[in-house]
């Protein structure tokens, strides 16, 4: 016992404390190897049994919304988009100089206008007094015509009175008569062209249409050729779009005025137009025909210029086709069907065109119904058996 009353602790002979010996050690060590593979092999057995039951039904299985589906007589409808552009567009430019006298309030950014609208006036004086000038010597002309005509007549009647000799043209005086003719010919030509300029110093709207822009003001001096306004019609549009090959095939032919719907963003139809011209030769960028449609006097506000529309050009009538739902096609162009045992099959169809939220396909498999998978998943595998779910069409 130590002073304190506690146990004194193991020494040796040499008064050194005893510590655990190597094989002692090692027991321990086996023994928690073994605890711990019992635990582990527990464990492993108990996961195995736990929660597993046996049971003898199958497995329900996997549901998938169909639309049945017959084969049907389609009208092919082939959409394209193209530009709204207006059939006139001019900017107006002087044909005659001066200063700009008025510009009127027809002319300002924005106004809509008539045709044969005043939009712009040029001083005219001096073409006043050159189509004066013309006219006189118009008439100077048609003075010396008539000299002319009547010397031509008096030589006429003196040869016929004196027969003496056959006359000739200087007898006659014809030159003069026809350097006369060619005399007043020239004046009226000279008092066309001044009464011209004249016209071409007040400047009016060539056809109806929207003022888009103004380049000149009051007081402006203007030369030959100077820009004025700029014009664009709104009465008559003009589209041109493009078509494959393929598309083509479908077409109503000949396509030449036929009528086309013209649809806005929301496939809401807004216009009829005209095909005015179609096919012909392809565009050498695209390889694709082109069509050129015309919307002539359209309701106000329906139609603008520069707006983006859709096309439906009239197709033919297609006899045996599927009209199915555009959900329906994979992205890898695929179509998944039921057979007659429910299990699901695969096919790849050609697309013909499209219809709103549908599509119109030709298939290669005759069958009078067909049960498509409206919304098809990428787990689906061919010979799957699966319940079908009828939905609405």
């Amino acid at each position: 016992m130590t002073e304190s009353g506690g146990t004194r602790p193991d020494t040796g002979s040499d008064g050194n404390e005893r510590r655990p010996s190597t094989l002692q050690r090692w027991v321990w060590i086996l023994v928690s190897i073994v605890v711990f593979s019992t635990v582990v092999v527990f464990l492993m057995s108990a996961e195995d049994t736990v929660d597993v039951e046996q049971v003898t039904t199958a497995p329900p299985l996997q549901q998938v919304s169909v639309e049945i589906r017959p084969m049907s007589e389609e009208t092919a409808e082939i959409t394209a988009f193209a530009e709204v552009r207006p059939r006139w567009s001019a900017q107006l430019r002087a044909a005659v100089s001066g200063r700009v006298r008025d510009v009127t309030q027809s002319a300002l950014v924005g106004e809509r206008v008539e045709s044969g609208t005043t939009l712009v006036t040029i001083e005219d004086s001096r073409y006043v007094a050159e189509l004066s000038a013309a006219e006189l010597a118009l008439k100077q002309s048609q003075l010396e015509l008539r000299r002319a005509q009547n010397a031509n007549t008096l030589a006429v009647k003196e040869h016929e009175r004196n027969k003496v000799t056959p006359p000739n043209d200087l007898a006659l005086r014809l030159p003069q008569l026809e350097i006369a003719k060619s005399a007043v010919s020239s004046a009226e030509a000279r008092l066309a062209a001044a009464s011209q300029q004249l016209d071409d110093a007040t400047v009016d709207a060539p056809f109806s249409g929207f003022v888009t822009e103004r380049f000149v003001s009051p007081g402006q001096t203007v030369n030959i050729g100077d820009p004025l306004v700029k014009l664009v019609d709104d009465r008559t549009f003009e589209l041109t779009v493009e078509v494959s090959a393929r598309d083509w095939a479908l077409l109503r032919q000949p396509l030449a005025g036929m009528p086309a719907d013209v649809r806005d963003q929301n496939g809401r139809t807004i216009a009829q137009a005209t095909v005015r011209k179609a096919g012909g030769f392809l565009d050498e960028t695209t390889r694709q025909y082109k069509v050129f449609l015309e919307i002539d006097e359209p309701e106000e506000g329906t139609v603008l210029s520069g707006d983006f529309v859709q096309v439906v050009l009239p197709g033919v009538t297609l006899p045996s086709v599927l009209n199915i739902a555009a959900s329906a096609l994979t992205k890898e162009g695929d179509v998944w069907f039921l057979d007659e045992s429910d299990r699901l099959q695969r096919m790849k169809p050609r697309v013909l065109f499209r219809r709103g939220n549908r599509i119109i396909v030709e298939t290669d498999t005759d069958a009078d119904n067909w049960r498509v998978a409206t919304t098809p998943l990428v787990s689906f595998l061919p010979g799957q058996k699966v319940r079908a779910v009828e939905t609405g069409n």
